[in-house]
């Protein structure tokens, strides 16, 4: 959350590529994956905003409270998602609007030189070390995931492009746990 510049504009690469690729897969998906595929997006484009570096950028304290409320609204349709199939990618979700909706928190909060005034450090801090150990986890699980069991193999049958969805979920738990000691 606007720290040092070329992680910054790394994370806002990262962050902003993943957010596109995102948006670009819902037109050719329909009802909850749909709304998965554009809340991916949103948390992408949301995590490339909030790591620009401070000196190309520093948006009003009224855009990040915005954030705020969209992030916190995006965690409600999550967690109704969620409650309708039970299971899936929906409490992920769920964590990570929130945890957006709290760095947005932070950053409409923050003094004009960027860092986060919180009001009780013991509570931020306890909710922050929640938030990297959920987060390193989830980057070691999926991680993982995506490293093939056997020998590599010549990829996609018929040369079909593969799924990039896990590694977009992966790229942002990565961010995450880049932002989330800056808030």
């Amino acid at each position: 959350m606007h720290g040092p510049a070329v992680p910054g504009w790394l994370l806002v690469v990262l962050c902003g590529a993943t957010g596109a690729y995102c948006l670009a897969r819902t037109r050719g998906c329909a009802g909850g994956a749909r709304r998965i595929l554009t809340g991916e997006a949103l948390l992408g484009f949301g995590m490339a905003a909030m790591a620009l570096p401070v000196a190309a950028a520093a948006p009003p304290r009224r855009l990040w409270a915005a954030g705020a409320v969209v992030f916190g609204g995006s965690a409600l349709l999550a967690l109704a998602d969620t409650a309708r199939r039970r299971g899936g990618h929906g409490p992920h979700h769920v964590v990570g609007s929130l945890a957006m909706a709290f760095m947005a928190v932070s950053m409409a909060r923050a003094p004009e030189a960027g860092h986060p005034a919180h009001a009780d450090p013991a509570a931020v801090s306890l909710l922050t070390g929640a938030l990297l150990a959920y987060y390193a986890v989830y980057v070691l699980r999926s991680g993982a995931r995506l490293v093939p069991a056997g020998a590599p193999g010549p990829g996609p049958p018929g040369g079909a492009v593969p799924d990039l969805i896990p590694v977009c979920r992966l790229v942002m738990a990565l961010g995450m746990l880049a932002m989330l000691p800056a808030g």
